[in-house]
């Protein structure tokens, strides 16, 4: 039996990246698995594929967690296919760096609306479920730069540290009903995004970190099965950082 085993869990953004290594690990896990996308359609039919070699049930949804009624489908939509929510992985995220001051509102506003504003749509839907079963784990991901910041990413660190405000007011108000929050702050992970960096810039990045290398979506995932599973049943209001000692 795996870590998992008979959890229905949702991950949000897991077409490619840090959250297609979730929802695999989650169903290796045996958990059954909804995810979201949004323009990845190839990749996430692929990943629908790979999830239900697993053997558990697998929802593949293509919506928009930053709206707020697409959100509230988002969660109608598993749990109908589901039966009830146990796990909400709020992965979905974005960035648009520069220097603030060259950046523009609409950035600065996109930014918060994908990262954080998605975080309080698919939660504010999840809860009721959640309070009804008196059981739930709520894991949003969050950023090692939401927690020390970072020179050209003001509106990204912003979105991120509020994720972590938003994470301990929530496991303050739900942990009466047993369901806890908690935030994964990942440090400098090696995703395809960093595989398209010139290489001396890439290592430059490694060099810095005290562990002497960049992590991997895995060892994110690996984190978030732990605060999914019943491993975790007395953590709650946390940020795990996942990041090699960068903020020792």
């Amino acid at each position: 039996m795996g870590l998992l085993a008979g959890k229905k869990t949702l991950v949000t953004g897991a077409s490619k990246g840090i959250g297609r290594s979730i929802a695999l690990k989650f169903a290796k896990e045996g958990a059954d698995v909804a995810f979201t996308y949004l323009s990845s359609v190839e990749q996430a039919q692929a990943l629908e594929e790979e999830l239900a070699a697993f053997g558990g049930q697998v929802l593949a949804v293509r919506s928009d967690a930053s709206d707020f009624e697409a959100a509230q489908g988002l969660i109608a939509e598993s749990l109908k296919a589901f039966g009830t929510l146990d796990v909400l992985v709020n992965n979905a995220g974005i960035t648009k760096d520069n220097l603030l001051m060259r950046m523009s509102e609409e950035d600065f506003d996109r930014v918060l609306k994908v990262n954080l504003n998605s975080i309080f749509n698919t939660t504010k839907a999840v809860i009721r479920p959640m309070m009804k079963q008196k059981a739930g784990s709520i894991i949003n991901i969050s950023s090692v730069v939401g927690v020390k910041g970072n020179a050209g990413q003001a509106n990204y660190a912003a979105s991120k540290a509020g994720i972590i405000g938003f994470t301990k007011s929530t496991a303050l108000e739900l942990g009466s009903r047993n369901i806890r929050c908690n935030a994964l702050a990942p440090g400098f992970i090696e995703t395809e995004m960093t595989d398209r960096l010139d290489e001396a810039t890439v290592q430059g990045w490694r060099d810095g970190i005290p562990m002497k290398r960049g992590g991997s979506p895995d060892e994110v995932a690996d984190a978030c099965v732990f605060l999914a599973s019943d491993m975790s049943t007395y953590i709650s209001g946390q940020v795990l950082n996942v990041c090699g000692a960068m903020l020792t």
